[in-house]
């Protein structure tokens, strides 16, 4: 069985470099890490949890950017995201960015994919949430 850490990476909390050195000190398998572009400051979609958004929703870094950084300092973990909004970005940029990821981290880079569920984020980059899974699919 393997084990492995999947978080939010913020401003306010350890830096991608420094936790992953300390996972795989740890022997874990792997990072995976959450991505979100923005929250937009008017929402009218719940969070799907209950209760108020956490605060780390607004605060998270880029993953392909966190994800280099924990590359650099660390020779066997996977790193991946752990979901990268894939209806949200520009399909030739996101390849170019996992692409990348896996070269500097010398075929380590695990691509973890999803939907989403904030609607008014997802309209900001001019996605329809009633079609975001097929164009996923696509």
């Amino acid at each position: 069985m393997k084990f492995g850490i999947s978080t939010f990476i913020t401003d306010q909390g350890i830096a991608p470099a420094a936790l992953a050195r300390a996972i795989e000190e740890r022997g874990f398998d792997s990072l995976l890490i959450a991505e979100h572009s923005h929250i937009p400051a008017s929402r009218r979609t719940p969070y799907p949890n209950g209760g108020e958004l956490p605060e780390k929703y607004y605060r998270t870094l880029d993953p392909f950017v966190a994800l280099a950084a924990a590359a650099s300092v660390t020779d066997r973990i996977l790193l991946g995201t752990g979901i990268a909004l894939v209806a949200q970005r520009d399909p030739i940029h996101t390849a170019k960015e996992v692409a990348s990821l896996d070269v500097v981290s010398a075929g380590r880079a695990v691509f973890g994919v999803g939907v989403g569920w904030n609607r008014e984020e997802m309209e900001n980059h001019g996605t329809d949430p009633t079609s975001r899974g097929r164009l996923v699919n696509e």
